[in-house]
């Protein structure tokens, strides 16, 4: 604790005194066009790897940046989803999986979950994604086998994300656009799902009119 609150110290006399303008507008209100689902990983830092400032982006994260579909029992994340697309009008959704996830690694080996009995629940939100793998790449194993399921993870969640009726609704209007990355710590790669040719590619090198998924199925 004593390096956070060194930072704290630090953020105070240096970056904020240096960005203060910055700081006392936010308190005017948020005005975020992309809402960004990701994984609770410590080694993701969403505004890093975007290289974002405070109040550009509305984030929700949770373990294997995962959308429950959507029922009335609904919990934080459809709550938060909602707020984003129907009060906030962000225009852009990302759902963001990382490579090494400890939830995805979870997911295909559900026996190690033994005695994390809520973290095994939480996955139940994941099972089309175990199935997808099981069923598609059978002939996969390790590192190649957990990269695939956290591509396949992406994917799940965006059809997840389309039984939110405000996202629907959004999409429906052509207001909103879903978009799925995968990052890698390793490289600092990022790719997206490129909705044309049906594959994750280099963010960098996609065209921008290629980037993001108005589709009502973006599988």
């Amino acid at each position: 604790m004593k390096q956070i609150v060194d930072g704290i110290r630090d953020f105070q006399a240096g970056v904020f005194r240096e960005q203060q303008e910055l700081f006392e507008g936010l308190a005017a209100g948020q005005h975020p066009e992309v809402l960004l689902i990701t994984c609770s990983d410590s080694r993701i830092d969403p505004n890093l790897i975007t290289q974002t400032h405070p109040g550009e982006l509305f984030v929700i994260r949770n373990a294997g940046n995962i959308v429950p579909p959507y029922s009335a029992g609904s919990g934080g994340e459809t709550a938060t989803i909602e707020y984003a697309v129907k009060a906030l009008k962000v225009q852009n959704i990302v759902v963001c999986g990382h490579s090494h996830c400890g939830a995805m690694q979870g997911l295909l080996n559900p026996d190690g979950l033994a005695s994390l009995p809520v973290v095994a629940s939480w996955l139940a939100n994941a099972t089309e994604t175990a199935e997808v793998v099981r069923d598609q790449f059978a002939d996969l194993t390790g590192a190649e086998l957990l990269a695939r399921t956290v591509a396949e993870n992406v994917l799940v969640q965006l059809r997840n994300l389309q039984t939110h009726p405000s996202v629907a609704d959004a999409l429906a209007k052509g207001t909103l656009k879903l978009h799925g990355w995968v990052y890698e710590f390793e490289t600092g790669e990022v790719t997206a799902y490129d909705p044309v040719d049906e594959q994750f590619a280099p963010i960098t090198q996609l065209a921008a009119e290629r980037l993001g998924m108005s589709l009502s199925n973006p599988a």
